[in-house]
């Protein structure tokens, strides 16, 4: 994984040297500090989610060096890197949910019917790529592509106040409670993937000398599990919205 993202590092700035010559001239450098809010969802609300009951903010912060290189009057390139957080506590309710869970130290795989506590969180390094284009000399607009190594992660939760049906629908009924010996617990975070790619678009705006505002939109391409983790039937993918301040040091 390491070799992977040093790799795509290496690529990034090779395209960026593409771009044109002198591009590490006249480079602007500013520090963001943000606040992200989002969660890891499927694309579009499968049948077997019912309802969302309960969502807690988490401490999704996140500090990053941006580097933006001006290419022409308008159009320019942003890059940079950011340690980002990234995490959800969520409730729901759901209906002959695919779910494997551990109670009294034995192993159950099925259909879960009842409610499901999830917790997720990711600390990673982010690099984007961003076109950029200059509205004014005070607003920028910016898509592009971006890549995290996600360095630690944790996907785990339990089931409660419901029943599973082992192995399918029709098969032997195990009753969950709503306390620690009678619920089931799950922990997939060692079938977590360590890298995620997706695209950002985002806005930022000097209001004041130096100081800035932004907004970003993370949308991930790659779901947060491995390829061959199949206990989740949907695939769950990384969208975040982060809104923050900006201080140009150069």
């Amino acid at each position: 994984m390491k070799k992977t993202f040093i790799t795509l590092v290496l690529t990034a700035l090779t395209a960026s040297t593409a771009l044109g010559a002198g591009i590490f001239d006249n480079l602007v450098y500013n520090l963001r500090f943000g606040y992200s809010v989002g969660g890891t969802a499927p694309i579009g609300m499968p049948a077997s989610i019912r309802s969302l009951d309960s969502y807690k903010l988490e401490p999704n912060f996140s500090l990053g060096l941006g580097v933006y290189k001006p290419l022409s009057e308008r159009w320019g390139l942003t890059t940079g890197l950011h340690i980002e957080n990234k995490g959800m506590n969520i409730d729901a309710t759901v209906k002959n949910y695919h779910m494997a869970i551990v109670r009294g130290g034995q192993r159950l795989e099925g259909q879960f019917t009842g409610h499901n506590a999830s917790e997720v969180e990711m600390w990673m390094l982010t690099l984007p790529l961003q076109a950029t284009y200059a509205i004014n000399d005070k607003v920028h607009i910016k898509l592009g592509p971006y890549m995290s190594y996600v360095r630690s992660h944790t996907f785990r939760g339990y089931a409660y106040d419901g029943y599973l049906r082992v192995g399918d629908p029709t098969g032997a009924k195990v009753e969950l409670g709503s306390d620690d010996g009678s619920r089931g617990t799950y922990d997939f975070s060692d079938d977590m993937r360590n890298l995620q790619f997706g695209m950002m678009l985002g806005a930022e705006w000097y209001f004041y000398k130096r100081w800035g505002a932004f907004a970003d939109l993370s949308w991930g391409f790659t779901g947060i599990f491995k390829k061959d983790f199949n206990t989740i039937e949907q695939t769950l993918y990384p969208i975040y919205g982060t809104i923050g301040v900006s201080y140009r040091i150069k």
